[in-house]
């Protein structure tokens, strides 16, 4: 990850959650790093943000910054979402947030976790970084996923596709519900 004073000029999170209809019910930010979407989530819920994230650091500086900022529905949890799961209920959240983590090892296996905390009228909401090498951060190109391989992933994860949005500069959008 860049530093987050470099890493917030990519993305315009209040517009890319509103684009993607995350408002209200239980949320699952699914490796929240920094907080980028997990902030401005729980400003538009006044139930649970679960920020999912494995490394230590920045589940602690998320942790800082929710209390500064007073937001007490954010639920920060240190965990390894792909070799452990979410350790969420089934069917316990409303919104499950993957934002620019399919380049993973195994995302078929994150779908089907993300899937399975997901309530029946949910939905998983996808952003990842655009299959164009000019872009100035993501992935290497040999394991950026293109829209259609997501699409492909998620449609074996049990997933339908709902909605598609272009997200410039540098972003696409998937949102996904239940077959």
């Amino acid at each position: 990850m860049p530093q987050e004073l470099h890493w917030k000029k990519f993305f315009k999170p209040k517009q890319i959650l509103e684009t993607l209809g995350i408002e209200g019910g239980r949320i699952a930010d699914i490796g929240s790093g920094y907080g980028t979407f997990s902030i401005p989530a729980a400003a538009r819920t006044r139930n649970t943000v679960f920020a999912i994230e494995m490394e230590p650091e920045m589940v602690q500086q998320l942790k800082g910054k929710a209390k500064r900022k007073k937001l007490t529905n954010i639920k920060t949890i240190q965990r390894d979402v792909s070799r452990q799961g979410t350790g969420l209920k089934d069917k316990s959240v409303k919104h499950v947030l993957l934002f620019n983590i399919l380049h993973c090892e195994k995302p078929v296996n994150l779908l089907k976790e993300a899937k399975r905390i997901l309530s029946p009228n949910g939905s998983v909401a996808v952003i990842h970084w655009n299959y164009d090498p000019d872009t100035p951060r993501g992935p290497p190109m040999h394991i950026r996923p293109k829209p259609e391989q997501i699409i492909e992933w998620a449609e074996k994860a049990g997933l339908t596709l709902h909605e598609t949005h272009d997200l410039p500069p540098h972003h696409y959008g998937l949102v996904f519900k239940h077959k």
